[in-house]
C-alpha cells in the first residue's frame, strides 16, 4: 500500500522478451558453485523450452539473495538487480520500483507478476511485494522493455516475474528466522515445505515490525502464505495458494528543503495513520494434452485500505474495498517446422475489478472489466548460430464505469487497444549473441488518475509507446556482459501535471504531449577468483518532451544514470556481500518547465552483510546506508513535498534450519 492512495493530492501525484542464451548455460562444473549456474526461464508465460529460453534478462537466483540478506523481494530487486527504487510514503518496504525511467509513474509502466500471475491493479498503488516469503523464492526475472503482447497494460518499461520453488525442490525442509536491529526494528518467520510422491505442500508464517528513521512512521506486518501442488511429473500439476497480509503504518508526510536540512527525521503529521488488509487465492494448473500443453490460472484477491488523515485538529478516515478476479487460459505448442524448433503460444486473459469507498468527501463506486487476446510464435533456425525470430500481437478491450454522487461524477468508458512485437537474435560467433525488439506497448488510465482529469466526468485516452531496442550479450564460464540500448516514443502518456487546472484548482491527471525515453543499459558479471564475483548495472536514460510547450526539456523524478555494483565472497561456510549505489540528481516533481532553481541532488549508498554457518544455525550482520547519507528520492515539489529516506541502520539475525 502507498500513502498516496489515501491524500487526493498524492493520489494524482502518484518483458522485454530479450533473446539470448542463459549466461549459466555455458558454465562449466567449475563455476557450478559460484552462482553461475543454469536456469530455466519463463519466456512465453510457461515454463521454457530450453531452446527457447529468452535471454538479455537479469536473473537473480534463491543463492544471491541468501547471500545478500535479502529479507524481502523488493530489496532484492533493488540490491542485486540493480533496479533503482524510491522510498515508500507510508514506511512499508515496498518501494517503488522504476525500470527506464518513468518517475513517479513507474509502477503503472511496469507489469509484476508471480508464477505468471499479475500483481499490478487498477490503482495508484505499488504492488505489494513485502508479503511473499522469500524462503519460496526460486528466482526472480527483471525483463526490460515493452512486454504488452503476452502481459497487457502498463508492460511498457518491463516485466519483474517472481518464480516460486517447484514441489521436487522441497524435499522435507523448514526454518526459523529471527532478525533484530535499529529503530525498533525485529522479524519473526518460520516456514516449512514437505514434498511426497505426487504431493507438495509449503506454509510460511512472518511477523515484522519496525519504528522506521522518521518520527511518525511505524509499520508493522503480519502475513501468510501457504499452498499445496498435485503433480505427475515435471509438468503436469494443479495446486493452490493463498496469501494474507496484515498491515498497520503510520504516515510522517513529507517536508519543505528547510525543514529536512534541520532534521530529516521530524514529522508535520504526529496523526496520520493507516492499515492495509489483503487476502489471496490462486488457484493454477497445467498439462500436456494432445501434444499441446494448456495452462490456466484463476485468482482472487480481496483489499481493504483505511486511512486517517488530521487537518486542523479534525480527522478525515476513508476506507477503500477492492476485489479483483483473474482468469488466465492459454495453450502451447512446441513442434518442428521443416526442421525447426517451433513454439505457438495463444491465450485470452479475463480481469475484473471493482472498489468502493466510504470518505467525507467520496462514495464513488469503481469498476473495470477487461477481456484480451494474444498470439505469438518463435522459430528458431541455424541451429548452430542459434538463430531465432519471433512475432506476437494481442487486442485487449477495456470496459471502465466511475459514479460518485458526493461529487457529482461518473463516467463510463469503452477502450480498445493493439499491441504487437518483432524479436529476432543470432550468434554470429561463439559466446557472442546480438538480439533486437519492434513493438507497441500500451497502459489506460486507472480509476485513480481518471477521478481527477482536466475535463469533469472525461475519463484520459489511452497511452501507447512505440518500443525499439538492440543490444548484444557476451558469456563464457568467467563473465557475461549484455548491453542494450533502446528507446519508448509515447503518445498520451499519463501523468499528474499540477500546472493543469481542474474542477479542484491546479493539479490534474492529464495526457502530457508526446515525450520520450531513450537510454543504455550495461549489466555485467565477473567472476574474478574462485570465491569471489562482482557485478554491476549500469542504466542512462533521457526521459524528455519531443512536443508541446515543454519540448526538449527532462521529465521529472528521473535520474539520468544509476550505478549499481556488487561484491560477493564465499569460502568455507561464511559469505560476505559489499554493494553501493550512485543515483544522479534529478527533476523536483512539480518541475516540468524546468525552472525551478535546483534540483535533487545526486546521492550515494552503501550496504553490506557478513553471514557464518555453524552446523545448522547461519548467524548474520547486515548494514543500510553505511555511510549514514541524507538523502531523499521522492520530492512533489520544487524543494519541498520531500520524503527522506532511511539513514543508517545495522541488523542481526540467526537462521535455524530443519
Amino acid at each position: 500500500m502507498n500513502a498516496s492512495v489515501f491524500r487526493p493530492r498524492l493520489l494524482a501525484a502518484a518483458v522485454s522478451l530479450c533473446f539470448a542464451v542463459p549466461f549459466a548455460a555455458q558454465a562449466d562444473d567449475a563455476g557450478a558453485g559460484a552462482g553461475l549456474t543454469s536456469v530455466v526461464v519463463t519466456g512465453a508465460r510457461f515454463d521454457a523450452e530450453p531452446s527457447l529460453a529468452p535471454i538479455g534478462a537479469t536473473i537473480i537466483s534463491a543463492d544471491e539473495i541468501r547471500r545478500a540478506g535479502s529479507s524481502d523481494v523488493n530489496a532484492a530487486i533493488r540490491k542485486i538487480g540493480g533496479v533503482y527504487g524510491r522510498q515508500s510514503l507510508d514506511g512499508s518496504p515496498d518501494y517503488g520500483l522504476d525500470l527506464r525511467g518513468f518517475g513517479t509513474n513507474s509502477s503503472q509502466n511496469m507489469v509484476i507478476v508471480v508464477d505468471g500471475v499479475r500483481l499490478s491493479e487498477n490503482e495508484l498503488s505499488n504492488a505489494i511485494l513485502s508479503t511473499i516469503p522469500i524462503d519460496t523464492v526460486e528466482r526472480i526475472e527483471i525483463l526490460r522493455g515493452g512486454a504488452s503482447v503476452l502481459y497487457g497494460d502498463g508492460a511498457t518499461a518491463g516485466v519483474i516475474n517472481i518464480v516460486t520453488k517447484r514441489p521436487g525442490q522441497y524435499s522435507s525442509h523448514g526454518s526459523v528466522f529471527l532478525q533484530g536491529g535499529q529503530f525498533h526494528a525485529g522479524e519473526a518467520r518460520i516456514s516449512a515445505a514437505q514434498a511426497w510422491n505426487g504431493f507438495a505442500a509449503d506454509a510460511t508464517l512472518d511477523h515484522q515490525r519496525t519504528d522506521n528513521y522518521r518520527d511518525n512512521n511505524d509499520f508493522k506486518q503480519t502475513n501468510f502464505s501457504g499452498g499445496a501442488q498435485w503433480y505427475a511429473n515435471d509438468f503436469d500439476r494443479i495446486g493452490f495458494r493463498y496469501e494474507g497480509a496484515r498491515q498497520d503504518m503510520r504516515f510522517a508526510g513529507s517536508l519543505t528543503e528547510a525543514q529536512f536540512k534541520a532534521n530529516p527525521r521530524q514529522t508535520n503529521t504526529p496523526d496520520d495513520n493507516g492499515s492495509l488488509d489483503s487476502d489471496r487465492l490462486t488457484v493454477s494448473g497445467q498439462y500436456r494434452l494432445f501434444g499441446h500443453d494448456v495452462a490456466a490460472d484463476l485468482s482472487y484477491r480481496k483489499k481493504t485500505v483505511q486511512s486517517t488523515y488530521v487537518f486542523g485538529g479534525f480527522p478525515s478516515t476513508a476506507t477503500y474495498d477492492s476485489r479483483q478476479l483473474q482468469f488466465s487460459p492459454r495453450v502451447r505448442k512446441l513442434g518442428a517446422v521443416n526442421g525447426m524448433v517451433n513454439e505457438l503460444v495463444a491465450g485470452v486473459d479475463f480481469i475484473k475489478w471493482e472498489r468502493t469507498t466510504e470518505a467525507g468527501y467520496s462514495a464513488a463506486d469503481a469498476d473495470q472489466k477487461s477481456k484480451a487476446i494474444y498470439l505469438r510464435d518463435e522459430l528458431r533456425f541455424d541451429p548452430v548460430h542459434e538463430g531465432r525470430i519471433s512475432a506476437g500481437v494481442r487486442r485487449e478491450i477495456f470496459d471502465k464505469d466511475f459514479t460518485d454522487p458526493l461529487a457529482f461524477a461518473g463516467y463510463n468508458v469503452v477502450q480498445g487497444l493493439n499491441a504487437w512485437e518483432l524479436q529476432a537474435s543470432y550468434m554470429p560467433v561463439t559466446s557472442l549473441t546480438v538480439f533486437g525488439k519492434l513493438g507497441q506497448s500500451y497502459r489506460v488510465a486507472n480509476a485513480d488518475e481518471n477521478a481527477q482529469t482536466p475535463v469533469a466526468n472525461k475519463a484520459l485516452a489511452a497511452q501507447q509507446s512505440h518500443d525499439a531496442e538492440v543490444g548484444a550479450s557476451y558469456a563464457n564460464a568467467m563473465q557475461k556482459v549484455t548491453a542494450r540500448v533502446f528507446r519508448n516514443n509515447l503518445t498520451n502518456e499519463i501523468f499528474y501535471d499540477p500546472t493543469v487546472k481542474s474542477a479542484f484548482g491546479f493539479g490534474a491527471n492529464t495526457n502530457l504531449h508526446p515525450t520520450r525515453r531513450q537510454g543504455f543499459e550495461l549489466d555485467a558479471e565477473q567472476r574474478i577468483a574462485a570465491a569471489w564475483t562482482v557485478n554491476a548495472h549500469y542504466q542512462h536514460v533521457q526521459a524528455k518532451f519531443r512536443e508541446g510547450v515543454n519540448n526538449g526539456r527532462e521529465m521529472v523524478l528521473v535520474p539520468k544514470n544509476v550505478l549499481t555494483a556488487r561484491l560477493s565472497w564465499t569460502a568455507g561456510g561464511q559469505t560476505a556481500d559489499v554493494g553501493a549505489q550512485w543515483v544522479d540528481k534529478q527533476r523536483y516533481g512539480s518541475d516540468f518547465d524546468n525552472s525551478c532553481s535546483g534540483q535533487m541532488p545526486s546521492f550515494t549508498t552503501l550496504d553490506a552483510r557478513y553471514a557464518r554457518k555453524f552446523g545448522q544455525w547461519e548467524w548474520a550482520v547486515s548494514g543500510q546506508n553505511l555511510a549514514d547519507k541524507h538523502y531523499f528520492s521522492q520530492a512533489f515539489d520544487c524543494k519541498a513535498g520531500i520524503y527522506p529516506a532511511d539513514g543508517r541502520q545495522l541488523k542481526l539475525s540467526a537462521r535455524y534450519e530443519f
